[in-house]
């Protein structure tokens, strides 16, 4: 039994949600560390999953034909934006030009 932990990266579908899991890997022969990802449909089985959380997720009997795990425990949830936050972001936008550099 498999038990992975991802971020949900899609919720379009009913009681599915598209989980990635990444992990990094060395190169055969370099020796560097690469990123691997692979996405995984789970089953939600009716929880309330947004966008951008983390989850466990756990192998399972075939649900469908590409279902083969579920949700078991979400570990965080994304923060939701504030206003504040995002008038910042746009306040610094507004201030860098046009190649990204700060206006003295």
């Amino acid at each position: 039994m498999r038990i992975l932990e991802g971020k949900i990266i899609s919720v379009k579908m009913q009681n599915t949600a598209v989980v990635e899991i990444t992990r990094k890997t060395p190169h055969p022969l370099y020796k560097k560390l690469i990123k691997r990802r692979k996405r995984y449909k789970v089953d939600t089985s009716n929880q309330s999953l947004s966008l951008g959380d983390l989850v466990r997720i756990v192998e399972t009997r075939p649900v469908s034909k590409d279902k083969h795990f579920k949700v078991v425990k979400v570990l965080g949830a994304k923060k939701p934006v504030t206003l504040e936050s995002s008038k910042a972001v746009k306040a610094e936008k507004s201030r860098k030009g046009s190649k990204g550099r700060l206006k003295a």
